[in-house]
């Protein structure tokens, strides 16, 4: 990109080329066609999708993205994904619940049509997958004993301050710590966001490394804790703003490309976006700017 910083999502990293026992194929996965190759007859996915009345979606259950309350599916992702396919025709979502490591290969494997879940747009994850433009951007944040015990406010003082920082499994805040220069034996995994609260409420880490807003989301629930104030990290002087988009099978372009006309109506309507998703969270600083280009992201 030639005019916006390198942007990356908290989101999951593939680990291997084979998971959760699907065998990615890379030269199978990376040919692109104009055409949907899920069709038959000659039939595009999108006129399927219509016929059928209903797109299969998957979710983590993590909120404020993706996650069910109840019977419903709400979050980020769900709310923009089902007013795009109502304007493209299709007025319901039907939800699958996957871990994280499998969302891309229950996608590749047929399982769903679209992963909505706010995913980060990485490099890796577009050699096995077509991603939209990006939905949102949102800085990185800190959770932290309330009170902020240690005076954390980013990563430059929790290094100064010899803070045990926590991450979770396979996410880029790992990268973002080592890249601030945390040394490895300061950095503690973990598997869920409520894991990393818990850490920071009995005192295993100092600090819980996340997105805003799911740390935002996260300390509704957990009043023993805080939230710093946003802030944005760097990879090698890259400022990363972390964005995520929905992902679509590869062949599935024109799909892709359908959505993406209805997501640019609503993220350049800033009124819209903010009316869509002011409950989790997302306001007009979340809006992605016209120059972020998801195929410049997949470059890195």
């Amino acid at each position: 990109m030639a005019d916006f910083p390198n942007l990356s999502r908290r989101g999951f990293l593939n680990r291997s080329a084979a998971v959760g026992g699907l065998l990615v194929v890379p030269g199978l996965l990376s040919a692109c066609s104009k055409t949907d190759t899920d069709s038959t007859d000659g039939e595009g996915a999108l006129d399927k999708l219509r016929k059928q009345g209903f797109v299969r979606v998957a979710y983590a259950n993590e909120a404020p993205y993706g996650y069910m309350e109840g019977k419903d599916l709400k979050g980020e992702a769900p709310s923009l994904h089902r007013e795009i396919f109502k304007a493209l025709g299709v007025d319901e979502l039907k939800p699958t619940l996957s871990e994280w490591d499998g969302l891309i290969p229950g996608l590749q494997a047929g399982k769903y049509d679209v992963v909505s879940a706010g995913m980060a747009i990485t490099p890796e994850r577009c050699a096995n997958a077509l991603f939209s433009d990006p939905e949102f951007i949102s800085p990185t944040a800190m959770m932290v004993k309330k009170g902020n015990p240690k005076n954390i406010t980013d990563l430059a003082s929790a290094k100064a301050a010899g803070a045990v920082i926590g991450v979770m499994s396979g996410a880029v805040e790992d990268s973002y710590a080592k890249g601030a220069g945390i040394p490895a034996g300061k950095i503690k995994t973990l598997q869920k966001p409520q894991d990393g609260a818990d850490a920071v409420k009995g005192g295993r880490v100092d600090a819980f490394l996340l997105t805003g807003i799911s740390l935002r989301w996260l300390a509704k629930t957990n009043p023993e804790t805080e939230v710093t104030e946003a802030f944005v990290p760097e990879l090698d002087g890259v400022k990363q703003f972390s964005p995520g988009g929905a992902v679509f099978r590869k062949g599935n372009e024109d799909l892709r490309d359908s959505f993406n006309r209805e997501l640019k109506k609503i993220t350049a309507d800033k009124s819209r976006y903010v009316g869509l998703l002011t409950e989790y969270g997302f306001g007009a600083t979340e809006i992605p700017p016209a120059t972020l280009k998801t195929a410049d992201l997949c470059k890195g």
